[in-house]
């Protein structure tokens, strides 16, 4: 039975938009099949495949129903279920499962070559009729369990009267088992259940790869939404409060926010001020202060005051919502190598169907039998199986992310390393990505007393500046002084008495440049300045950068002044006050020149930047969300590894290329010497588990090559 459609429609101009999940998504045949298709269907504009959600989006005529669109997809071979309740989470029960199927199909293989070892030594009479039984055994709940996938895959393209690259998959899989049940039962010479088990175990390490790496592009995405505060304090009629669930907070409601508490929705501050820390919004540091008429969103933090704020949007209409879908349907898999898998798999099965139909007919009327005949076309099917093909890539990239991994950068997407060896302008964000994006002070001015007495006050405060002035006094070897009575004020400062004097740790009295905090212990002062220190080899990376014809330039939402210095200082153009839509709208026009961009940064501002660039990165101190939304993750305070991504991955493209040349030179090979009867089942499976080895040996050496590169 058909499971209901469930339909987002949001007006746009005579069409509306309508999202659903399509779990029969697959590969990218399927894409192309429903981006191709289903807008050739009147009344459809347009479909969009989200692959890493399995899920479309298609713009359509107002006059065409859900069941109208259900029943489009239906005609193409694909079933609709219901969006999750929220769209943006994960679920990696495809992975485990292909995972479980990939570790039965190798145990199962493992058994069986061991068994047929001695078949291969020559063992005949009896021994040989037990070890094709005890193969069989072995075997068939194998096959039946770890087969599924590809079986499952096929009977629904058959079922809608089409094709995929699983349907050869599965009949020569099957026509490999049965031969080898009718051979076993008959007592002959040859059983080819090794041929059939190590088939799937190949094809499964592909598969387990791909899904594994498509759930880690939308990992954390879902997680964002709660950062959000769960729930908020409504203010009633009567002035008492009631705690209410986030999702069901409406515009209009006075909700009172305590300090501490992160915000549950967008608003307006109405009573009150305090300072918000909004650096998973921002990635800035420096807390912002906020009185009546401030605009606040969900996700932020309320540090000092209690604050009374009228809400202006909820749930799903917040500004970390809206973040949050910008970075699910930016990013998505833009590698030109599944575009070359979209078109070899529309030819794979026809070219196979029609090679092994030939092989035995020819054969047939060869007068070769039907059992020999048989035989030749179950090789055919086998030995040209996708898997040298299939590996060319996965193998490259897991290679090269292993190699990463070590030298301090996490590849979360094997396909970004397509994107990066493609990089040719890199954009980055100033705080937390070329700075370390925490302030450290000059304390030079200070005498031992004074340093003591500010370690004293600034342990006590969660403000950057005092967490920053306190971990270098700490660093120092300095013991924090006993100051009584200590208060914060928002906006102002510490202050306390020590040894009857009054102290405080404020904000400085006259305007200065940059960040600044004063110091004064009874009648006596000090200003410390603050700055946000670059990373030690930034000058170094951006000049490596530019060695590989890569342009270097900054786009941050900082203030003039502080992106202008630090842009000064590297020789590169910089851009201050971007938006989450300025970065965005910088990407789109760097990309209508021809350019691919890399975007660098840290924040949740940056996150939609980040997913919809060409490729991302992002240091290990960002936001949760950046880190999800970015490609790859580098770990440390260099900024080297960014450029030894991008050299990383163009040599690793160039291995990618390699395999692909070697696995059509293989098939151009192998499948003449089927096709003419030279070759087996059992060689068959044996020459397409060589040239998999072949293609996992040649990307080994991007482990090398990867050590070898300076960071």
């Amino acid at each position: 039975m058909n499971a209901p459609v469930s339909l987002e429609l949001s007006p746009s101009g005579d069409l509306v938009d309508t999202r659903l999940t399509v779990p029969g998504i697959r590969c990218a045949g399927c894409i192309a099949k429903i981006e191709r298709e289903l807008p050739q269907i009147a009344g459809i504009d347009s479909a969009r495949v989200n692959f890493s959600a399995k899920r479309v989006a298609v713009r359509h005529d107002r006059s065409l129903s859900e069941g109208d669109i259900e029943e489009a997809l239906r005609r193409l071979g694909y079933e609709a279920q219901p969006l999750a309740e929220n769209p943006l989470a994960t679920d990696d029960a495809e992975s485990k499962a292909l995972l479980r199927a990939l570790a039965v199909a190798g145990f199962g293989m493992m058994n069986i070559m061991l068994l047929s070892v001695s078949v291969w030594a020559g063992a005949g009479g009896a021994t040989r009729e037990m070890f094709h039984w005890l193969s069989g055994l072995i075997a068939l709940p194998v096959i039946a369990y770890s087969g599924r996938p590809f079986f499952a895959s096929a009977w629904m393209a058959l079922k809608f009267r089409r094709t995929n690259m699983d349907v050869p998959i599965s009949i020569g899989v099957l026509l490999a088992t049965g031969l080898s049940i009718y051979e076993t039962v008959a007592g002959g010479g040859h059983a080819y259940f090794e041929s059939a088990v190590m088939l799937l175990f190949f094809l499964l390490c592909g598969r387990a790869l791909d899904a594994t790496m498509r759930t880690r592009t939308r990992a954390g995405i879902g997680a964002l939404l709660g950062r959000m505060g769960k729930s908020a304090s409504v203010l009633q009629p009567d002035g008492s409060t009631r705690r209410i669930p986030a999702d069901k907070l409406e515009p209009g409601m006075m909700v009172l926010v305590a300090a501490g508490e992160a915000l549950a929705a967008d608003g307006v501050v109405e009573e009150g001020a305090s300072a918000l820390d909004n650096a998973m919004l921002t990635g800035e540091s420096t807390p912002e202060s906020i009185t009546i008429g401030s605009s606040v969103h969900a996700g932020a933090i309320n540090l000092f005051e209690p604050i009374r704020v009228r809400l202006t949007a909820v749930a799903g209409d917040t500004v970390i919502a809206e973040i949050a879908r910008l970075m699910d349907e930016a990013g998505q898999s833009r590698s030109k190598y599944v575009r070359i898998a979209d078109r070899a798999s529309r030819l794979y099965a026809p070219a196979v169907h029609s090679l092994a139909a030939l092989a035995f007919v020819g054969w047939m009327i060869a007068g070769a039998g039907w059992h020999q005949s048989l035989v030749i076309a179950i090789a055919v099917l086998i030995i040209t199986c996708p898997c040298a093909m299939g590996l060319a890539v996965p193998a490259a990239q897991v290679t090269a992310s292993g190699a990463l991994i070590k030298r301090g950068l996490l590849i979360k997407d094997g396909s970004a390393l397509e994107r990066l060896a493609e990089v040719d302008v890199a954009l980055f964000d100033k705080t937390g990505t070329l700075t370390l994006g925490k302030p450290r002070p000059d304390i030079s001015g200070l005498d031992a007393e004074a340093r003591s007495v500010a370690l004293g006050l600034a342990q006590t405060s969660r403000h950057p500046l005092s967490q920053g002035l306190a971990e270098a006094l700490q660093a120092n070897g300095v013991s924090p002084a006993q100051v009584d009575n200590i208060g914060e004020a928002s906006g102002k400062g510490l202050t306390g008495r020590w040894n009857g004097q009054e102290v405080a740790l404020q904000r400085p009295e006259a305007s200065q440049a940059g960040m600044a905090s004063s110091l004064r212990i009874g009648d006596e002062s000090w200003t410390l300045h603050f700055e946000d220190p670059l990373r030690s080899d930034a000058k170094q990376a951006i000049t490596s950068l530019s060695a590989m014809g890569v342009e270097s330039q900054i786009l941050s939402g900082d203030r003039s002044g502080a992106v202008t210095d630090v842009a000064g200082r590297l020789g590169i153009f910089g851009q201050a006050g971007a938006t989450p839509e300025d970065k965005l709208d910088r990407l789109h026009r760097l990309e209508a020149q021809g350019k691919h961009p890399l975007m660098v940064g840290d924040g949740l501002n940056d996150g939609p930047a980040l997913a919809a660039a060409h490729a991302s990165i992002a240091p290990g101190t960002a936001s949760d969300a950046s880190q999800q939304a970015a490609d790859a993750v580098f770990i440390g305070e260099k900024l080297m590894p960014v450029a030894l991504a991008i050299s990383v991955s163009r040599k690793t493209m160039r291995i990618v290329r390699q395999n692909f040349g070697f696995a059509v030179a293989y098939n151009v090979l192998a499948v003449p010497l089927a096709l003419f009867g030279y070759v087996t089942p059992l060689i068959a499976a044996i020459a397409m588990s060589v040239s998999s080895i072949v293609v996992v040996a040649n990307s080994l050496r991007l482990a090398r090559s990867a050590s070898e590169q300076p960071a």
